[in-house]
């Protein structure tokens, strides 16, 4: 079968399934796993060249809703009558099912429902030790510095922020991506401060940014040098993947309880 990914949380999935030899063509931004670098770019997520992709003569195209504006892709794949799935997960038990769906589709259904199992497994893993952990020190996401956006409680990272023993410091906020402002974070005093910047990688981020903000030197977070600067990757996309940055987050902010995970 022959598979094309049009985001790099699909391409992860795929790899996670253990069909990463199907893939034909990925998305300008997947970067994982490496041997898929040899492969056919079909452009930015948002910009997808649909000719390329029907050129491809692809069996199945792993769409995506994870990003405004990706419905011109969903739209486009219709309109040239392109095989195709819609993933749109928003929290870890949507990815489990994606595992499922996408196996299916790929006719490898036994694959899916064993992929999904080890993965509900990991999590179940990871919420019995923090179940035990008595201080879960509150989590100040940025997704992005200017405007502030942070992820509010109907997003994967207030889980993720869960199982790794911690809180979200707006999931007070029904809302997936909240758009805020340095003195509201401020006035919360998060006792971390995550930073995992979309599209930006890890080397790139500079924590010392955060001593710039009106009051936040002042923030306990900050004097106690509790500023964490996070792989995007293993954050901002909704794929399998996020349980390596729970992993990471939790022997950061709990070593100890973590140590042997």
């Amino acid at each position: 079968m022959k598979i094309l990914s049009l985001c790099p949380s699909n391409t992860e999935l795929v790899e996670y399934l253990g069909f990463t030899d199907m893939l034909a063509g990925v998305d300008d931004y997947s970067d994982w796993p490496d041997h898929i670098s040899r492969l056919p770019r079909l452009g930015p997520d948002l910009s997808i060249n649909m000719d390329k992709v029907e050129e491809l003569k692809p069996d199945l195209v792993l769409a995506s809703l994870s990003v405004p504006g990706m419905e011109k892709n969903v739209a486009e794949l219709e309109k040239r009558q392109i095989p195709h799935i819609v993933l749109n997960p928003q929290s870890l038990a949507d990815i489990e099912q994606d595992l499922i769906l996408a196996a299916e589709k790929i006719g490898k259904p036994e694959r899916g429902i064993l992929a999904a199992k080890e993965f509900a497994e990991k999590i179940e893993a990871l919420k019995l030790i923090s179940s035990r952990i008595e201080k879960k020190p509150s989590l100040y996401w940025e997704w992005w510095p200017k405007p502030v956006f942070t992820p509010g409680k109907v997003n994967w990272l207030t889980e993720i922020s869960e199982i790794a023993g911690g809180m979200n410091l707006f999931r007070d906020i029904e809302l997936a991506s909240v758009q805020t402002d340095w003195e509201d974070v401020l006035n919360r005093q998060p006792d971390y401060i995550c930073l995992a910047w979309v599209g930006v990688r890890r080397e790139k981020v500079n924590p010392d940014i955060v001593l710039k903000r009106p009051g936040w030197s002042e923030m306990e977070a900050v004097k106690q040098n509790r500023v964490l600067v996070l792989e995007e990757e293993l954050f901002c996309r909704p794929s399998p993947r996020l349980i390596e940055g729970a992993i990471k987050l939790a022997k950061k902010i709990h070593p100890q309880a973590f140590s042997k995970i």
